[in-house]
């Protein structure tokens, strides 16, 4: 391991040759764990014709998904502040392939729970929340590129997958799909896991950190009041974030766009997301995490108000591509407002916290966007439903940093 660098005020920094390679594993190892909920999303179809039910049923399996990895980061956060994040994330991995193979039962039940439970409380919960908080305790000079890099797992698994999975699933169909991928994902997830996670370096107090003393009021607040309003705020944003994620093969289909084609826009929407993320993360470096995300909410309104302006299959590919670089950095933005505000020996359970909540907000949003399908037989109220969230989370993070700006305002 090498020695950390050193900034030029003089200050020794965490970051090493391994933070990256810590960083780069956890990209792969979120990279697998966000395709096993996606061989519902490419499956819809399908999977509500198998099981005889409408979509709102794999619309709810992925949206247990989603609240599983919230709820599961939080309990797996705990069990990683005690046991240690190599042993949840083997955890995660092996939940992954009873979770899907569950799911490959074909049954009512055991996709709910597979998915649900498999899937999302132990497998992408043990994976997705515990290890953005595990990596930005590696990092505090680039916190925010990191973070933007490994949280770009979920979009480098929606350019790659969707295109294997439609393939996979047309030839041998959705069960068997499920099963093979379960076993390759859960084996990669756990030698990696095994063979580079190490303990953090942890820094209690940080560089460049707004506050850090546990306790202090965060925004003119008590801690826990400023927590759950930022959290709020995740909810509202994530609510519209899923829909066009969890829909847009679905909604190419009711347009008479082939489902080979709407697998190919939903690649390209997130590896625009991936390729925006990037440069989402380097502009926190800069301008912090709470601007990033109000910027962040401006462009996914934006793009979400672009889904209603056109129906022709070159139309939406673009409008695909624009969401995908408007929405991307607002997650990561978060985690790193939550670690500029809070002190690190608070990150175990405070992210986890914050992102039960975003999760929960996608969880709602996949299942409310599928609701409304069902009973109004299409998509533009869901896409409208959506942006009304959105302007209630921009209105929010803006009283936020207007507060903030308030209590740096020279007296």
């Amino acid at each position: 391991m090498t020695n950390g660098a050193t900034d030029t005020a003089g200050i020794q920094s965490i970051e090493t040759r391994q933070s990256w390679h810590i960083a780069w594993a956890t990209l792969a190892m979120l990279c697998l764990a966000a395709g096993a909920s996606m061989t519902v999303v490419i499956g819809l179809v399908p999977i509500s014709e198998t099981l005889g039910s409408g979509r709102s049923l794999p619309s709810l399996a992925t949206a247990l998904a989603y609240l599983g990895t919230g709820v599961g980061g939080v309990l797996c956060g705990l069990l990683a502040g005690r046991f240690g994040q190599r042993a949840v994330a083997i955890l995660g991995g092996v939940a992954i392939f009873m979770g899907l193979a569950i799911a490959s039962l074909a049954e009512p039940w055991s996709l709910l729970v597979g998915i649900g439970l498999g899937v999302g409380l132990f497998g992408n919960g043990a994976l997705f929340p515990p290890m953005l908080a595990y990596v930005s305790l590696w990092f505090d000079r680039r916190r925010g590129t990191a973070l933007a890099l490994v949280s770009s797992g979920q979009y480098v698994a929606g350019f790659v997958w969707p295109s294997v999975f439609e393939r996979t699933i047309s030839a041998f169909g959705w069960q068997l799909t499920m099963l093979v991928y379960g076993v390759v994902a859960s084996a990669i997830v756990v030698a990696l896991a095994a063979l580079v996670l190490r303990p953090p370096p942890v820094a209690l107090g940080g560089i460049g950190g707004i506050r850090s003393v546990p306790g202090a009021q965060v925004l003119g607040m008590a801690p826990n009041k400023a927590l759950a309003l930022l959290s709020a705020a995740s909810f509202l944003c994530c609510v519209p974030m899923a829909m066009p994620a969890a829909h847009l093969v679905a909604f190419c289909g009711d347009l008479g766009i082939a489902t080979s084609q709407g697998a190919v826009m939903l690649s390209v929407l997130l590896l625009a997301a991936f390729l925006s993320r990037q440069f989402w993360g380097w502009l926190s470096d800069r301008i912090g995490g709470l601007w990033t995300v109000l910027m962040g909410g401006l462009a996914q309104t934006l793009g979400m108000m672009a889904f209603l302006t056109t129906q022709d299959e070159a139309g939406l590919f673009f409008v695909a591509a624009a969401y995908g670089l408007g929405f991307a950095g607002i997650v990561p933005a978060y985690v790193l407002a939550v670690r500029e505000l809070f002190p690190a020996v608070e990150v175990t359970w405070r992210v986890p916290a914050l992102l039960l909540c975003s999760l929960s907000g996608m969880a709602f949003g996949a299942w409310l966007a599928g609701a409304i399908y069902d009973g109004v037989g299409f998509y533009a109220a869901a896409w409208w439903a959506g942006i009304a969230f959105n302007l209630a989370q921009i209105a929010l993070v803006g009283s936020l940093l207007a507060r903030a700006r308030r209590l740096l305002a020279p007296r």
